[in-house]
């Protein structure tokens, strides 16, 4: 909580908030070599550190919430006109550390969602609300919002991951069902009897290894089965044929002849 009785200029505000941002991106100084090198390797490569491996970790215990520390700016013996220009100077030169991000997803078009996992949920109050109203009142007002809300509500991100998560799941199922309903379209239906291929039949058909014995392959499985069967009975008829036993010739042809043949 920072208590500012205007005897710093706002643009001071905004460095402090700087320092509290860039504090919860430092680690510890035990951090493991393998995640010290990670964070060394690219500028934004403590974004993808978990905020457990993190340094500020050490010091407050997790807040249940998306992103980093909170900050409370509570101003003091001061104008509503100059609490408002200080709010501004704020939103407007601080927006890099307190703002969300698009999450950065497959389906970016399906999921409005905001990423605030890296950003410094910062709320502002006076110090005449707080002892009017008590802390436990709608006094306070978070960066990015317009109204002012109980703390609880203010530091809760209701556009947050738990939207991501849902929309990011239902845009999954939509595209799921997208393509099948593709494929289905594309599903080869058979020359002979009209039915549509099985799934094994197509891959039958497609995939090279069996594509080669596949037949005919504008017929279903079944009407392939059929082909197969009528080719099996042929063969084993051709089989049979050429293993009977061939009649054997007559090893006297003429001498039935002799026995009605008539005397003269």
């Amino acid at each position: 909580m920072e208590i500012d009785r205007r005897s710093e200029d706002a643009h001071d505000l905004v460095v402090k908030l700087h320092r509290y941002w860039e504090w919860g991106r430092l680690l510890p100084k035990d951090a493991d070599k393998y995640t010290v090198d990670l964070v060394r390797s690219r500028p934004d490569a403590i974004e993808h550190v978990d905020h457990d491996k993190r340094l500020w970790r050490r010091v407050y215990p997790p807040t249940g919430r998306e992103g980093l520390i909170p900050v409370a700016f509570v101003f003091a013996d001061t104008t509503e006109a100059k609490v408002a220009n200080t709010v501004a100077v704020l939103e407007e030169a601080g927006r890099r550390y307190w703002a969300s991000c698009r999450y950065d997803c497959l389906y970016r078009e399906a999921v409005t969602a905001r990423d605030y996992r890296q950003a410094v949920p910062v709320v502002v109050t006076t110090l005449e609300q707080l002892q009017e109203h008590g802390a436990g009142a709608a006094v306070w007002r978070r960066l990015g919002r317009t109204t002012e809300q109980t703390l609880t509500d203010a530091l809760d991100n209701p556009d947050g991951h738990a939207l991501y998560r849902a929309q990011e799941a239902r845009a999954d199922a939509q595209d799921k069902q997208r393509r099948a309903a593709e494929r289905e379209a594309q599903r080869p239906v058979c020359t002979r009897c009209g039915r549509k291929f099985t799934d094994e039949r197509w891959e039958e058909i497609t995939v090279h290894r069996t594509a080669v014995r596949a037949g005919d392959k504008s017929v279903c499985g079944p009407c392939r089965a059929d082909d197969v069967a009528r080719q099996e009975a042929a063969a084993e008829a051709a089989r049979l044929a050429a293993a009977a036993p061939e009649p054997e010739d007559d090893p006297e042809p003429n001498r039935s002849r002799g026995w009605f043949r008539r005397r003269t």
